[in-house]
């Protein structure tokens, strides 16, 4: 439980800054949706999945890689490793930057032909480029247990973009009615997401500049095998990384092309991603803690105890998962106001989106066994079965039931390799997972779930107050059940006075 309790801690730390951080950035859906075209929030939603593609790349695993390596080494031999990951990536981030803006002509005209301006593609290359390299330094940062200042420079950089966004699509859109002469050397009347891009420069960029700290102070130094043991390790997880991430966004890169009606493809990718973001809450909660897990799951390993800790997370993590799915679904009639109700269309994507990415998590959660025996190629087979089965599915079915296929693929291609995973890993690598309870959880879900729908009540607050309901029903099982309510130190000294 000591294990857990150190997950659990930096979970709060690290993940309470990328929490607040993703519900910036998700709370901005109402900001872009009221004043970008559904077009351009299609445009926005395929460059972006480029960008997260490419990010798998350019960083190539080396966030696990370093992990890895550095807990081979003694304490003083850290940074040869940090400084040989940084140099790599440094040299990967170049290469791309100088290929992508010296032939972006050709490229843009194989990706997009001419449905994307230019200025737009060369701002997005150059993000992905800062994005990729700072990630290193922030890895640094984690390594060092750093995570106030890690959380602050995260927060610093959707503070701004915030900010930037705020001030293009809002502040200036109102001079311009009044005083259009303060800003009529850079302002347009259409194609406002250049702004939206700009924004995100800016932002990432002072968030760069503020990583000097991590950039400096040490001896840079190369170690020519220590990064060939580096590739070798991450070359796998690159593959992995790449087909999962493809898992998660190949939809919105497939859309454009297979989609028939190419007069509306982006405004029906748009609509798409303005529900598909209602869903981010279920993303938020995984990323929170990933960024805790991975750390932990290494550190762990040298237990004697480590399995029966990794069994309690996965269970912990399910229990959460399911409640997030409930919250979301029960108070949806408040939550899709964040969207016009021009998008209320696509939203029955929404509850196969969050399961399909409670899924995907669990699935990382299970990916333990192969990293830690050094078998990162399993990764990069589930990852790929998982990919051909999401493509597959996407481009058949994209031109007759449009976004409808694109939410159904990734619900079934995460769910596929989360059970090839699982069942392999407890060949390689047993470890007793609480099934029981999970099921029971699960189970549980399901019927208030459908006691949801099934019972009609017509009046909005009734609905929402009946729903309630049903959600104390599950969190009265959980806290009753298996909520470690003694190791909640506030809770425990009640408890101890009470008895």
């Amino acid at each position: 439980m000591a294990g857990t309790k150190s997950l659990v801690k930096d979970s709060v730390i690290y993940g309470g800054t990328t929490i607040i951080q993703k519900m910036i950035s998700w709370l901005l859906i109402y900001l872009f949706t009221r004043t970008l075209t559904k077009g351009e929030v299609g445009m926005m939603t395929n460059l972006y999945a480029y960008v997260a593609v490419i990010m798998v790349f350019l960083t190539f695993g080396m966030e696990t890689g370093f992990f890895r390596f550095v807990n081979k080494e003694i304490k003083e031999q850290a940074y040869r490793v940090y400084s040989t990951v940084l140099i790599l990536v440094g040299i990967f981030v170049l290469i791309f930057e100088f290929v992508c803006l010296f032939f972006l002509p050709d490229i843009r005209s194989w990706l997009w032909k001419d449905e994307i301006p230019g200025e737009y593609i060369r701002l997005v290359i150059i993000i992905i480029g800062m994005d990729a390299f700072s990630a290193i330094p922030f890895v640094l940062l984690r390594y060092k247990k750093r995570p106030i200042r890690f959380g602050i420079l995260k927060l610093l950089n959707v503070v701004l973009y915030t900010i930037f966004c705020l001030f293009f699509l809002v502040v200036c859109p109102w001079i311009n009615k009044h005083q259009p002469q303060l800003i009529a050397w850079f302002w347009r009347e259409e194609g406002w997401l250049v702004y939206v891009l700009f924004s995100n420069l800016l932002a990432t960029g002072i968030q760069t500049a503020c990583l000097l700290p991590e950039l400096l102070g040490f001896k840079y130094s190369f170690d020519r095998k220590l990064a060939k043991s580096i590739l070798k390790y991450c070359s796998p997880l690159v593959i992995m990384g790449l087909a999962g991430m493809s898992n998660q966004v190949v939809d919105k890169l497939v859309f454009p092309v297979v989609y028939p009606n190419k007069d509306l493809v982006f405004d029906e990718l748009g609509i798409y991603s303005g529900c598909f973001k209602i869903a981010m809450i279920m993303m938020m909660f995984t990323q929170a803690f990933r960024y805790a897990y991975e750390p932990f799951v290494f550190e762990k390993s040298k237990d004697s105890n480590s399995k029966q800790s990794y069994a309690d997370v996965m269970k912990y993590f399910i229990q959460l998962g399911l409640l997030i799915f409930l919250g979301v679904m029960f108070y949806l009639d408040i939550i899709k106001h964040f969207v016009p109700s021009e998008y209320f269309s696509g939203l029955p994507v929404v509850p196969i989106v969050l399961i399909g990415e409670l899924f995907f998590a669990i699935y990382f959660n299970l990916s333990i066994w192969y990293k830690l025996n050094d078998k990162t190629y399993w990764g990069a087979i589930f990852s790929t079965i998982g990919f051909v089965i999401i493509i597959g599915i996407n481009i058949l079915f994209i031109p007759k039931y449009s976004y409808m296929a694109c939410a159904w693929a990734s619900f079934i291609g995460n769910g596929v390799i989360m059970l090839i995973s699982y069942f392999i890993g407890q060949r390689e690598y047993r470890i007793r997972y609480d099934l029981k309870t999970i099921g029971l959880y699960a189970g549980l879900a399901a019927v208030l779930y459908m006691v949801a729908i099934v019972v009609p009540i017509e009046n909005q607050w009734l609905r929402m107050a009946f729903r309630t309901l049903l959600i104390g029903i599950y969190i009265g099982v959980l806290i009753k059940r298996d909520l470690p309510v003694k190791e909640i130190p506030y809770l425990n000294r009640l408890y101890k006075n009470k008895h």
